[in-house]
């Protein structure tokens, strides 16, 4: 790839290397340059621009980033399309993140133009929570550089999964001594509940015995025949010692201890044991004192591997003392602690709604309902909800008015939710208006689609969500191609209340103009998106072309 500052002759199909603004060209940095875009510059009195002219052996950014994302992404996670050579990668399910921390080592050693960036491994994770990214610095990476990363993040298995939490039951046994007051037992119980219900699991056997080995060996047999998948004994007495009474009820009763002790404050006095029975080996976990309390401990982070399925050895404990001081500290939130601690920020992705507003009465074509006329075979409306279900987008919403119970039978295969506009006859504003009260409280942002622009595709929504990032500023994407602007438009939730200020037969696009610093225009490779349908000559001409 080649670098530098060229002259206009030499930058057609280059890629701008830093935005140009001058009079009325506003070209962001990113932008392949045309011969209209250099035409354009030359006309402004512009000789040169800093770019980059990708050669043979080079991999376009967002090519790259795709890859190697692809080539990573195991169960339980997905991506969105690629932007600026960033692909990030987020939870499908509420689970544990499992990535191997070598190979994310190995692939950000190949060279400085690939990076990957993931949570800690065996982080908890939520659905839409950002796992990982896979950032391409440069705007082209060699092409020996991404099929090494591919390989690595692919093989034996790919980098980066979420290991869901599976449902288990769970029975607790709680060892008391004379003097022990039920007021510790019984917060015991509560707290111990707490946290295995967040997790998706049920308390289904609670016992109450005397601290006494014999005793253990006999509740830890009788909690087991309840049907119990793992077993989790609260002594009276921190366990000090594999040899102490609860280590010595586990063997009674046919156990096997692993491991004693971790590498984590609070949580040293962890026990990890297992027993076999005809269901298979159960785990049996010894608490530490520090169970009691409902704050982060090693006990957590155990308990959350194994309700997740994923094997816990002895090595698995001894290597978690990176990390592993969890003492709070005032100056800063409890590590780890994710959701649950509101001070600590969760990267998620943004729930972007898809808005089709299908209340218009097409006064332009006529006695025509324009959105039930066919192209292609199918109704017009039927392409934009296909393009809408088939992207990223969720909730899918519909505003009806004009004729809405045809609308709703055009598109009664689709998974959508109607509203109806009894205002339409007042305007298009009285129909966008409708859908973002419906959605306000749900989204972080809605993407607004016209019936009437039927050559919209799925990839033309997602390159829209991709691009769309509040926090760095592009909070209003809209799609252009050769130059001009189109639909649909993506706007933040922060637009909502302009928005339902706006009168009359528009849409919004005068906010455009009025928050011109948080507009990012993404650049589409086709004409689909400035293609309306408004008059029967229009409609006859995309037919005739098929």
């Amino acid at each position: 790839m080649k670098f530098s500052r060229f002259p206009l002759d030499q930058l057609t199909g280059a890629v701008l290397g830093h935005s140009i603004r001058v009079e009325e060209v506003n070209f962001k940095k990113g932008r392949v340059l045309s011969e209209a875009d250099v035409a354009q510059l030359r006309a402004v009195g512009v000789e040169k621009a800093v770019a980059a002219i990708l050669e043979s052996g080079d991999v376009p950014e967002d090519v790259a980033a795709t890859r190697v994302t692809a080539a990573a992404m195991g169960q339980g996670v997905s991506s969105r399309a690629a932007f600026t050579g960033r692909c990030n990668i987020y939870a499908d399910v509420s689970g544990m993140v499992v990535i191997d921390r070598a190979r994310v080592d190995s692939i950000n050693l190949f060279d400085e133009s690939v990076t990957i960036a993931t949570l800690e491994p065996y982080e908890k994770v939520a659905p839409r929570q950002m796992v990982a990214t896979v950032k391409v610095i440069p705007f082209a990476a060699p092409e020996h550089v991404v099929d090494a990363a591919v390989k690595a993040a692919q093989k034996p298995t790919p980098l980066i999964k979420v290991a869901p939490f599976r449902a288990k039951k769970i029975g607790l046994i709680l060892t008391q001594l004379r003097g022990t007051k039920d007021k510790v037992l019984l917060g015991t119980i509560k707290t111990v509940t707490n946290r295995i219900e967040a997790l998706g699991s049920e308390l289904i056997e609670t016992r109450t015995i005397e601290h006494q080995e014999a005793e253990i060996a006999k509740a830890l047999r009788q909690v087991l025949d309840q049907g119990c998948d793992m077993v989790l004994i609260s002594g009276a007495s921190a366990i000090v010692d594999r040899r102490d009474v609860v280590p010595m009820g586990i063997e009674m009763a046919g156990g096997h201890i692993d491991h004693f002790g971790m590498p984590v404050d609070p949580g040293n006095l962890l026990l990890l044991g297992h027993i076999i029975n005809d269901l298979g080996v159960m785990p049996v976990l010894g608490l530490p004192g520090c169970a009691r309390s409902p704050k982060l401990n090693g006990f957590d982070w155990v308990l959350e591997r194994l309700i997740a399925d994923q094997e816990v050895t002895a090595k698995d404990i001894m290597g978690m003392g990176a990390g592993g001081l969890l003492k709070e500290i005032s100056s800063r939130p409890q590590p780890r602690n994710g959701s649950d601690n509101p001070s600590v920020a969760v990267k998620r992705a943004p729930v972007v709604a898809g808005l089709l507003l299908a209340a218009g009465q097409s006064r332009r074509m006529g006695r025509l309902n324009k959105l039930l006329e066919e192209i292609d075979g199918i109704p017009m409306i039927c392409h934009i909800a296909s393009a809408l279900e088939g992207s990223g987008a969720r909730p899918l919403v519909v505003v009806t008015g004009h004729e809405a119970g045809k609308v709703q039978e055009a598109l009664k295969d689709f998974e959508v939710e109607f509203i109806h506009n009894s205002s339409y006859g007042e305007g298009l504003s009285t129909s966008l208006q409708a859908g973002v009260r419906f959605l306000a409280d749900r989204v972080d942002g809605i993407v607004v689609c016209q019936g009437d622009m039927p050559r919209v595709s799925a990839k033309h929504i997602d390159l829209l969500l991709a691009a769309f990032d509040p926090a760095e500023g592009r909070a209003i994407c809209v799609p252009t191609a050769e130059g001009k602007r189109g639909n649909p438009v993506l706007w933040a939730s922060e637009y909502f209340s302009e928005i339902l200020a706006v009168a009359g037969d528009v849409g919004a696009r005068h906010l455009i103009g009025e928050h011109s610093e948080s507009v990012y225009e993404v650049e589409m490779e086709d004409l689909g998106v400035l293609l309306d349908i408004d008059t029967p000559e229009v409609l006859s001409a995309v037919r005739s072309k098929g």
